[in-house]
This record gives structure tokens, C-alpha cells and sequence, in this order.
């Protein structure tokens, strides 16, 4: 019997540190990765983040991994062990997946592998300030073997309590790994070899987001674009991709009234912006992108990496 390529699914909510968990894989774990990447958008922006790593990698853009793009992926799974024979194949669900379908058609209908272990991200900082754990959030972790619960830093050792108790709540077996960035023992995340069986989906998944994009050749402002981060429509809770400005590109990240910026090698400006009704606030934004396009005057500003905050 031929060797079944293990295969791990890593999903969460939208901005819980997905790509940067998978970054830190690519960077400390020496084995031969294949990855699958879902993004919701029509740019992907996760995809371009990890592109220039020793990796082989197929982008399942334009859908939901979970539910429209299940011939596809299976499609690309064969594809790539065909192609590359990796030591793993990791799959990196969008935020808005619901994980259960693709772990039933995984361990169905993909012959090929083995379903090694489901890796959902939280971001500790959002259980926070969001406690109301939704529908699709609730799925991903009721599939996970493992917890990755990120930004820890961000939150008082009472709230890692709190979160830890609602997170057992709702997944009595899955371990709970606290990080930083994403940072973590590899080790912890394979292995897994998991037993446990994903009934069928008993649910038409229904996504609550929506997105937009943004892309522009021209130099941005970095004081109007960072005036422009603080005061993002609170319709917005999801934001990332590229800025250009004068002293270098930048990768965005915005989640829940957080963000930040870090140099980046890219040549364009290209956004993503992903919210609950946000295509009605569509033009508003878009014009005030734009307002961060002309007149542009340079300031000496000094590069800050620090997640800033919106006031309230």
C-alpha cells in the first residue's frame, strides 16, 4: 500500500496570524512543505506574503476551500504529490471557512493523504474584545486538534483564563499552545496523527463577510494613510495587503481597530478590505485612499512596527 501524504489544515477567524503561523513554519521547520492557500478576496494577498520561500504552493483564490472549491482542491492535492512529492502538504483555509466539510472530504475522498492534524489560530485579543463566539468561529474550533492562541501579549493573565475556559467550552480535547506572532515549535503542530472522525456537514454554510479591493501604482502619504488606519469604518474588521510610500512598500494589517506596518518587498499598492456590509462604505473608503494619493508631501517619519491602536 502506497504511502498517504500527511496533510494539515490550518483555519481560524479572519486576522488571527493564519499566514503569520505559516511564515514561521516556512522559516523554522526543515522539511519539504506543499501548501494550499484559500483566500476570500479578489486579491491574494496571503499568497504574495509567502511567495519567494522555498515552497511549493497552488492558490485556490476566487471561493471558500470549505464548501465551492472541494474538486479543485482535490484536484491540486494530486497535482502537487505528483509534482513534488512533499514531506507535508499544509492547507490554509480563508477566516470565513468552515472547516468540517473539507475535513470530511479529506478523509472521504483524498485517498491520496492523511488527514495529520486541524490547526485553528485565535487571536487572544479579539476573544477579548469580541467574547461573542460566532457560527463559523465555533465550527473551527470545534475541529481542532490544536489551538494555536496568538497575541497572547496582548491580553492580562486573567483574560488568558477567561479565554482558555470558553475555548474548552466549546473543544473539551484540543491542546492549547500560547503564542506570539505566530511563534511556536513546529514539532507541536505535526505528528498529530489524528483519530478523531468528521461527520458530515449538517449545514449550508452562509459566509457573513464581504470584501472588497484596492490596488494603485501611486506613492501614499504615510501620515494620511496612518490618519486613514485610525479612523477606519468600524464596519471594517478585517484589512490587510501593500502600501507604497515614499521610503519603501509595506505590509498592512488591520484587525479589529488594531494595525500595523512592516517593510515589505512589493512593487504596487494593493489592498484587501473585508467586513459585514462593507460594499454600501465601499466608495467612502476608496475615496479616502485616494485623498492619500495626491498632494503628497515626504516627512521624515521613523518606521514603526508597534500595532497601533483606534480610540474609542
Amino acid at each position: 500500500m502506497a504511502v498517504r501524504t500527511p496533510l494539515t489544515v490550518i483555519t481560524g477567524p479572519l486576522g488571527s496570524g493564519k499566514t503569520t503561523l505559516l511564515r514561521h513554519i516556512l522559516d523554522t521547520f526543515p522539511k519539504k512543505i506543499a501548501i494550499l492557500m484559500n483566500e476570500f478576496g479578489e486579491i491574494a494577498i496571503d499568497t504574495k506574503i509567502i511567495q519567494g520561500k522555498n515552497v511549493q504552493m497552488a492558490d485556490l483564490g476566487g471561493g471558500c476551500v470549505c464548501c465551492s472549491l472541494l474538486g479543485e482542491f482535490e484536484a491540486a492535492v494530486n497535482e502537487i504529490i505528483d509534482n513534488v512529492d512533499p514531506d507535508y502538504i499544509v492547507v490554509e483555509t480563508t477566516g470565513v471557512a468552515e472547516p468540517d466539510a473539507l475535513v470530511f472530504d479529506i478523509q472521504e475522498s483524498l485517498h491520496r493523504v492523511r488527514l495529520d492534524g486541524v490547526i485553528t489560530v485565535i487571536d487572544a485579543d479579539a476573544m477579548i474584545k469580541y467574547p461573542s463566539v460566532g457560527h463559523t468561529a465555533r465550527i473551527q474550533i470545534e475541529a481542532a486538534d490544536t489551538i494555536v492562541l496568538n497575541k497572547v501579549d496582548l491580553v492580562s493573565e486573567m483574560e488568558l483564563q477567561t479565554i482558555a475556559e470558553k475555548l474548552n467550552s466549546i473543544n473539551e480535547t484540543a491542546a492549547i499552545v500560547h503564542t506570539v506572532r505566530g511563534e511556536v515549535d513546529p514539532e507541536l503542530l505535526f505528528g498529530i496523527s489524528r483519530e478523531k472522525v468528521q461527520p458530515p456537514p449538517q449545514h449550508v454554510h452562509q459566509p457573513e463577510f464581504e470584501s472588497f479591493s484596492y490596488s494603485s501604482s501611486a506613492i501614499f502619504n504615510r501620515q494620511c494613510f496612518e490618519e486613514f488606519a485610525d479612523s477606519l469604518e468600524p464596519e471594517v474588521y478585517r484589512a490587510k495587503g501593500f502600501v507604497r510610500f515614499l521610503e519603501g512598500v509595506y505590509l498592512f494589517n488591520f484587525v479589529a481597530g488594531r494595525w500595523e506596518l512592516d517593510l515589505f518587498s512589493q512593487e504596487v499598492t494593493e489592498l484587501v478590505f473585508i467586513g459585514k456590509n462593507i460594499r454600501m462604505i465601499k466608495s467612502e473608503i476608496i475615496n479616502r485612499l485616494k485623498l492619500c494619493e495626491h498632494n503628497f508631501v515626504y516627512t521624515n517619519n521613523i518606521e514603526s512596527t508597534t500595532p497601533k491602536h483606534r480610540e474609542n
